[in-house]
């Protein structure tokens, strides 16, 4: 077994603010289970922790971020039923954090992984699939022909989204900031792909759709893109801004709505997830897309733990077009 260790985020600050430290083995509460991570997710979210960007939560240094893992149990609490030791099992957004080679997790938060599941994919599509399932289904109807814009569309949600779109029958406008991405998302899919870099997404999209306009826009981008996002909207349209790579969203008139009555929301994935029957009805869904031979899930990098700087600077660089997971060192046998 590993020795015990985590990443912590010791100040805020840059990639390097991420340190490697060991720690003691967590001992579970009755109502908690001990997890041996064999995988652990990267999401943007730690980035805007450890930057300080203001979130619904922002923890003080020093502590360990990371929102999912997967990984066996390997001590149950006392009051713990319904699992057993070494089962395979993740989790996501349990309030405790996930850059570390053992956690103790509350026992409501653990979702049973199907052992047919690899390890890494989970890792990898967990949170982005759970994340792909509440923004398409749990938002708003969206009936097969709909018109939906996608922006980051070759990114880990992004690569998701467009596929799932397209089973649902939807009519996917993307974005990416690169021909060589352009081309990867209509291999996704896409309907329409577009370069944001190289053209004005707005203006496309009204050309395509003839003045009309998408009725949904799934931002993650944030700053950068939500302008565009408005103008790209049909009356009654909705942008859903549920991530912020390029910056907050900052000094919004309301009014700006009006002309065409729209929406704009700032949903995140810890509302959807935390009513536990919702929680696995949502999981049992994306272990269903995982386990589909062809869902794309693009993996950028397998990192050992001890090097999530590396991994923060690599998904920061927004030049990665897929998942990056990070491995405790041993089982990569560094």
């Amino acid at each position: 077994m590993q020795a015990p260790f985590a990443v912590f985020v010791t100040a805020l600050g840059g990639p390097e603010v991420l340190q490697a430290q060991p720690i003691a083995m967590p001992v579970p509460a009755e109502n908690e289970v001990l997890v041996e991570h064999t995988a652990v997710a990267v999401n943007f979210v730690e980035i805007y922790l450890r930057a300080g960007q203001p979130h619904s939560h922002n923890p003080t240094p020093p502590f360990v971020p990371g929102v999912s893992g997967v990984g066996r149990v390997l001590a149950l609490g006392k009051a713990v039923v319904g699992l057993s030791l070494g089962e395979k099992v993740t989790y996501t957004n349990a309030g405790v954090g996930s850059y570390c080679t053992h956690v103790a997790v509350p026992a409501e938060r653990i979702i049973a992984v199907p052992e047919s599941l690899d390890d890494i994919r989970v890792a990898a599509g967990m949170v982005r699939a759970l994340t792909a399932q509440y923004l398409l289904k749990q938002m708003r109807p969206l009936p097969p022909g709909t018109k939906v814009l996608i922006h980051a569309a070759a990114g880990g949600v992004g690569q998701i989204l467009v596929q799932w779109a397209k089973q649902l029958g939807l009519e996917v406008f993307a974005t990416a900031g690169s021909d060589e991405k352009i081309a990867f998302v209509r291999t996704l899919g896409a309907d329409h792909a577009i370069n944001y870099r190289t053209q004005d997404f707005a203006v496309e999209i009204m050309r395509v759709t003839n003045g009309q306009g998408v009725s949904v826009v799934f931002d993650s981008v944030g700053k950068d893109t939500f302008d565009g996002s408005l103008e790209s909207l049909e009356p009654k349209g909705l942008v859903v801004n549920y991530g912020t790579a390029s910056g907050q969203v900052e000094g919004f008139a309301l009014q700006r709505l009006h002309s065409k009555s729209l929406w704009v929301c700032r949903p995140t994935l810890k509302t959807y997830v935390a009513d536990r029957t919702n929680m696995l009805a949502m999981s049992q869904e994306v272990f269903e897309r995982l386990a589909d031979p062809d869902l794309r899930l693009d993996i950028e990098a397998v990192l050992p733990l001890s090097q999530a700087a590396k991994s923060h600077e690599m998904l920061e660089s927004r030049a990665t077009k897929g998942a990056i997971v990070l491995v405790p060192d041993q089982l990569l046998g560094s």
